[in-house]
């Protein structure tokens, strides 16, 4: 059975480009364009083997949304990824205290972003 991939991006363009690129390696993607709409999905019972998200988004970004994910029951150790263009030390410290489990600054390859899945989410 494919894997489930959570992407959240509040740019269209990275969302169908991203899910493209995920869709083409087999896995099965579900998107949302903020914090406030991923969470919503999560609650009502979206269960991914992995979040991808932005930081910088409208409503809720990327950082509280790996805090609130981390809370819910089951979210403890899924594997979360930011792909961001902050690329500071500091943002990336708050980013792993949250609970993320990579920092990955765009722009990044499809093929380095499929590398780093690979790593992060056992039997992709």
């Amino acid at each position: 059975m494919a894997k489930i991939i959570f992407l959240v991006d509040d740019s269209a363009t990275m969302l169908m480009s991203v899910k493209n690129t995920l869709e083409m390696a087999g896995y099965k993607v579900e998107t949302a364009e903020d914090g406030v709409k991923a969470m919503a999905k999560l609650t009502a019972g979206l269960k991914p083997d992995l979040i991808i998200t932005d930081i910088n988004m409208p409503n809720m970004g990327g950082i509280e949304l790996i805090k609130k994910a981390r809370a819910l029951p089951g979210f403890r150790f899924l594997p979360i990824l930011t792909l961001t263009t902050e690329s500071q030390q500091s943002r990336r410290d708050e980013g792993k205290q949250a609970g993320a489990t990579g920092w990955l600054v765009k722009p990044v390859g499809g093929a380095d972003l499929l590398k780093v899945i690979k790593q992060v989410l056992p039997g992709a």
